[in-house]
Order: C-alpha cells, then structure tokens, then sequence
C-alpha cells in the first residue's frame, strides 16, 4: 500500500508538471501573437497619415495601391498578312495607381477603347508575331492612352497596360 500512494503522489507531480508546459506554451503562443498583431497594427497606423495627405500630394505620390480596370469586352479584329488575314483577339487590362485613378479609368473607357483600337489596328502580322512587336504595341497603347486621358483628366491615369489574353489565327 506505501508504494501505491508514493506512486500516485509521483503522478500528481507528473501531470502538474505537463500543466505546467501547457500553460507556458499557451502564454508563448498568445506572446507571439501579441507581437505579430501588434507589428501588423503598427503598418497600418503608418499608411493613415498618407491618407490625410492634400490630394495633390495623394495624387503625385507612386505610393498608392496598384488596381487595375479590366477592358469590358476583348479587342477583335483583322490585320492583313503577307499570306493571308489574320483575327486577333486581345483582353487588356489597366494598371492604375489609387481608387481616383481607379475611377477615371472605368469613367473614360469608351475613350481608351477607341485609342486602343486605333493603335492596334495600325499592327501588322509580323509586329504581332514576335514577342518584341508585341512589347512594341504595349508601349504604343500606354503612350497613346495615357495622352489621350492627359488631354482629358490633365494628369496621367494609366501606369501601365497589360495584355491579359493574347490569340492571333
């Protein structure tokens, strides 16, 4: 009988024990946490003086988040090659930095259609053949889209123009 107490004593200081390393583990656990929250929060707070920034500041500053304005429909259309004529189907969509840009975009996407349509048409089978007339009407289609919006907004809306989808048969 002596050694069954002294063994359920030896049991009692074992499962306290495992008490013990849980509770450690559980404050560990919500320590991190805390920390991790906490480093999270602190980015946050960090963005909300940029948000009371003047807008022309807002509007200058490259800082703001990327949101791109996908193109309605895809462009379709017929170039002429060498051999024979050629369809072309491309889905564009719009790199614009900040919810104002965001929203001019989407306001004057007759206007950038139309530009974009005008420039692409303007393609010829071999500068839609090869990856660097395709880099090539990429450019032409932001520099001409981003002057057509200037004469418009007075600024430039358009960072950048993607080529989402690209099939010429």
């Amino acid at each position: 009988m002596a050694e069954e107490s002294e063994l359920k004593v030896e049991d009692g200081e074992g499962s306290s024990k495992k008490k013990l390393i849980i509770i450690i583990a559980i404050v560990a656990v919500l320590v991190i946490g805390g920390v991790v929250g906490f480093l999270l929060m602190g980015g946050d707070s960090d963005e909300a003086p940029a948000a009371a920034e003047p807008a022309e500041e807002a509007t200058s500053s490259v800082t703001h988040t990327a949101l791109y304005v996908g193109m309605p429909r895809p462009f379709v259309f017929n170039i002429v090659g060498d051999h024979r004529d050629r369809l072309v189907q491309i889905k564009v969509q719009l790199l614009v930095r900040g919810t104002a840009n965001e929203e001019a975009a989407k306001l004057h996407i007759p206007l950038i259609e139309g530009t974009l349509l005008s420039v692409f048409s303007s393609a010829t089978v071999e500068d839609l053949s090869t990856q660097e007339g395709k880099d090539k009407i990429r450019e032409n289609s932001l520099t001409e889209t981003q002057k057509a919006l200037k004469e418009i907004t007075g600024k430039v809306v358009v960072e950048k123009i993607l080529f989402t989808g690209f099939v010429m048969q």
